[in-house]
């Protein structure tokens, strides 16, 4: 059983786990080519960007995108990820210049270790002011490709997925 300062001292200074290892997978500079829908009744719409990945203290990293939305207007990404021992769930935030919201994420690795899923909630895509919740879903397909999709749960239960983004690592 671990003692009341023990949990202290592993909350103030963290070493890192192996789900901080899964973490730094990402690291490094990444090119980034995205598809989402805008709608039932519209195309698809493309965007691109590049992304730079780097880690602080070995506990979180912090994802620095840059790139065009759909529609080609510009955007920069903020993204952090990392990993909790005491609820053992990875945590973390994403902001982007194109919105007020700061999304805060809560999620889990699968048994195969490929896929982190975070969930966070955010603006409805109806635009009525309401929140919804989302999934965004981050597989390594290898240590040199990734893929993340976007999901929003329905108001009949289901998730449908509106964006997928391929990453691939600079050479």
């Amino acid at each position: 059983m671990e003692t009341e300062t023990g949990t202290q001292e592993m909350l103030m200074h963290g070493q890192p786990q192996k789900q901080h290892q899964w973490l730094h997978r990402l690291l490094g500079d990444w090119t980034m080519q995205a598809q989402a829908s805008m709608g039932p009744d519209k195309p698809p719409m493309d965007s691109s960007g590049s992304e730079s990945v780097r880690s602080i203290g070995g506990l979180w990293v912090v994802c620095e995108g840059e790139g065009e939305m759909c529609g080609g207007a510009p955007a920069t990404m903020v993204m952090t990820l990392g990993y909790d021992p005491q609820t053992q769930r990875f945590v973390g935030t994403w902001i982007g210049s194109m919105m007020t919201r700061l999304w805060v994420y809560d999620g889990w690795l699968d048994d195969a270790e490929k896929v982190l899923t975070l969930e966070a909630e955010g603006p409805s895509m109806a635009g009525d002011g309401t929140l919804a919740k989302y999934r965004d879903v981050i597989e390594l397909k290898s240590d040199d490709h990734r893929v993340m999709t976007s999901h929003v749960l329905g108001e009949d239960g289901s998730w449908t997925q509106f964006m997928t983004a391929s990453y691939r690592r600079k050479q």
